[in-house]
């Protein structure tokens, strides 16, 4: 019998592999990519920004921000066949048909086949500008609308919500937006992210990589919770009295239901996106003169706070900040994937890079070896 300690249930603590990409600090509530601090990228980037710095290493001087840019705007329409399959699509989740049509894109891509580290990068960019257009496209179509070429002049955070509602965003919508995309670039080896780097490790392709990142992200203990607060919320109702609120959530509490959005498995702290998703929820209240969902989060949080201490994680704010910004419910989860495809495809691209197939072992507890197999008549 070993008298080693048992391993954690879901890899708790495990260290699985090295990168360079992101920095966690769970104790003191600390995110970095490539060594900059979250707080400062969300003040003084833009996603394109950060996009670079995730896939090289460095944020880019201007001329090479330029030059991405532009090549996000050129892959940002999509082709009539992807609309066609879109279109055939019956109706259901939206993970579902953006797990669908990520699959498709494979098929229409010029680099297909080749498995390059250039034609990797070339994919990156197609695969993070084209997955906002599927969702945008998804999200239009499946309230009553049809689709709408994005505006080359308009930056990545604003042809989203462009492509999605038809209207032009004003400055603070796009502001909130591109600042959520930022907050949820990358996060170290969550479960998608490793299912990713996995199937990378087998040197499949690109798009078959994402494909099982998007499968993972489905799940609602991973990319969910930010729908089902928002669901918390309306159910609670929005006239309802801080009172109600209150009875709401000690209800729960009381009987062990789970509030989403709140805890973290790295965090023992404040997560540090949740900082940037609170003021913005507010600020984007204030300027639709309803910061009614706002005020209802901040009470949620200060009575779970206070009563169980755990902290509000990246879910619980952007349920708030994405509805007021006029965003669907069912779409929550896809636009995890709008932001998240810039931090999959760096992981993949490290994979690639330096490449080991990612084979780890079980602690077998099964019968003890050996086994006597009986004839079919004594069993």
């Amino acid at each position: 019998m070993s008298t080693e300690a048992k391993p954690k249930g879901g890899l708790e603590d495990v260290v699985a592999a090295t990168s360079a990409i992101c920095y966690l600090d769970g104790d003191r509530g600390v995110l970095a990519y490539y060594g900059y601090d979250i707080h400062d990228l969300a003040e003084s980037a833009t996603f394109e920004e950060v996009c670079y710095l995730l896939w090289h290493g460095r944020l880019p001087n201007r001329a090479e921000l330029g030059d991405l840019q532009s090549q996000l705007a050129a892959a940002r329409p999509l082709s009539e066949s992807v609309l066609r399959f879109m279109k055939q699509l019956p109706p259901g989740d939206g993970m579902d048909a953006l797990r669908t049509l990520t699959s498709i894109l494979g098929h229409f891509d010029s680099d297909a086949s080749d498995n390059s580290a250039a034609a990797n990068y070339r994919k990156a960019v197609r695969l993070t500008a084209q997955m906002a257009s599927l969702v945008a496209t998804y999200g239009r179509m499946q309230a009553g609308g049809g689709p709408i070429q994005p505006d080359p002049a308009l930056g990545h955070a604003a042809n989203f919500l462009y492509m999605l509602t038809g209207t032009r965003p004003n400055a603070l919508s796009t502001r909130a937006f591109d600042i959520a995309l930022i907050l949820h670039a990358d996060h170290e080896l969550n479960a998608s992210t490793f299912a990713a780097r996995v199937a990378a490790a087998t040197l499949t392709d690109l798009h078959s990589a994402i494909v099982g990142a998007i499968g993972a992200l489905k799940g609602p203990l991973h990319g969910g919770a930010n729908a089902d607060v928002m669901r918390l919320l309306i159910e609670i109702g929005p006239e309802a009295t801080p009172e109600r609120v209150d009875d709401a959530i000690r209800s729960k509490l009381a009987k062990k239901v789970k509030i989403p959005g709140f805890g973290h498995r790295v965090y023992r702290t404040e997560d540090p996106r949740a900082t940037h998703l609170r003021r913005m929820s507010e600020e984007l209240g204030k300027r639709a003169g309803n910061t009614r969902w706002f005020e209802m989060s901040r009470r949620i949080e200060q009575l779970v706070t206070g009563e169980k201490k755990l902290y509000p994680n990246v879910d619980f704010y952007s349920a708030s900040t994405y509805y007021t910004l006029g965003i669907a419910i069912d779409l929550f989860t896809p636009i995890f994937a709008v932001s998240r495809i810039s931090g999959w495809t760096a992981h993949c691209l490290e994979q690639y890079a330096n490449n080991r197939l990612i084979r780890p072992r079980t602690e077998y507890i099964g019968p003890p070896y050996p086994q006597r197999v009986l004839p079919l008549d004594q069993r």
